[in-house]
């Protein structure tokens, strides 16, 4: 089944947008990728633009759209959520929302073809988002229900000693029990979510049949308290 699904992420430093297109000739993948601190607002549409004009495809061809939904910046959660959410009603589209932890889990699997992935984020105020995963074939299967924690909670399903810590939760690595650090013998701070990841979970959420109206689609932020306060 042909399909055009564009999806969109900005939940974190870098902001990015994705075009997954599927037709008789195969299924391609056209992406776009910024580190943008403080400037999602900015760029995330005019990304959006020229991806669309690139791969010569107009808003209506669109069959569906996808963003990040979160765990991750409150504030680049609301401004993608707001855009894929306009684009979907305006469009009369299916929207799905996307983990972030899931797409980064995949991102790490395809490039570095891990098999047991801890996704973490840094959530501020001394936590971390994370999860853990099983990926084998780019089935990625949660292990475990995604959290906010400090990194001192944090604790590993089962008894592999082969997991790989991948996000930037991992800056706080000093902070992870011994028993997590013996675990993982390698961990990489440097991935951010991207929206291509995005785009491939969302094509298979769509062809489940996951896509919704608009407006029932919200951001996921794990912690209700979004500001930090002094203790007393």
């Amino acid at each position: 089944m042909p399909l055009n699904l564009l999806a969109l992420d900005a939940s974190s430093s870098a902001c990015s947008a994705a075009l997954l297109r599927q037709g008789d000739s195969g299924t391609e993948c056209l992406a776009h990728f910024e580190m943008t601190p403080r400037a999602h607002t900015r760029r995330l549409l005019p990304m959006v633009d020229a991806l669309l004009a690139e791969a010569q495809v107009t808003p209506s061809q669109l069959d569906a759209v996808a963003f990040g939904r979160g765990p991750g910046s409150f504030t680049g959660l609301r401004i993608a959520a707001g855009a894929a959410q306009g684009l979907a009603f305006g469009l009369g589209c299916p929207l799905l929302g996307i983990s972030t932890l899931e797409a980064l889990a995949l991102q790490a699997h395809r490039r570095y073809h891990l098999r047991h992935v801890v996704t973490a984020l840094d959530a501020r105020m001394g936590e971390v988002y994370a999860a853990t995963w099983h990926c084998l074939k780019d089935v990625i299967t949660p292990m475990s229900a995604e959290a906010v924690l400090t990194p001192e909670s944090l604790r590993l399903p089962g008894d592999e000693t082969d997991w790989v810590g991948v996000g930037s939760g991992f800056t706080l690595w000093e902070r992870f029990t011994v028993d997590v650090q013996l675990s993982m013998p390698q961990h990489l701070d440097d991935l951010e979510p991207r929206a291509e990841e995005m785009a491939w979970l969302g094509a298979r959420d769509f062809a489940a049949g996951l896509g919704q109206a608009a407006h029932l689609v919200q951001p996921v932020y794990l912690r209700n308290d979004v500001a930090w306060k002094k203790p007393a």
